[in-house]
């Protein structure tokens, strides 16, 4: 059976270390980054909101999807960002989280992919 007859969806979760500081205060370049991943993935932008922590900090923000959400949260002092991708349907979690490696390019990385309502969906 597809991940589809199983699943309600992928979620990934990554941890990315070694990037460059200015690329993680950038909240605008990292909002638009955010956005063209989602839509490279097959995704339907809904909304963004994304929030700067003041001079030399971070960024917080989400995506807000048809299919579910993006999220990232960087601390640019230790060159380090924590993304979050939920998407269901024929969304393609990889091939956004693949969107941001290739633009933040950091040097470590770890993603969990987590399939969601497995138990659900089997007791349906």
């Amino acid at each position: 059976m597809t991940q589809a007859s199983h699943t309600v969806g992928r979620h990934l979760l990554a941890d990315l270390s070694g990037i460059s500081a200015p690329l993680l205060r950038d909240s605008g370049a990292l909002e638009s980054l955010l956005r063209a991943a989602a839509r490279a993935a097959g995704a339907t932008v809904l909304g963004s909101h994304f929030h700067h922590f003041g001079a030399g900090g971070g960024v917080t923000g989400v995506v807000l999807l048809a299919e579910s959400h993006l999220s990232l949260h960087t601390w640019p002092e230790t060159g380090f960002a924590a993304a979050d991708i939920f998407m269901c349907g024929r969304c393609d979690p990889m091939v956004a989280i693949e969107v941001l490696l290739a633009a933040l390019e950091p040097t470590e990385r770890r993603v969990e992919v987590v399939l969601r309502g497995a138990a659900a969906v089997e007791r349906a």
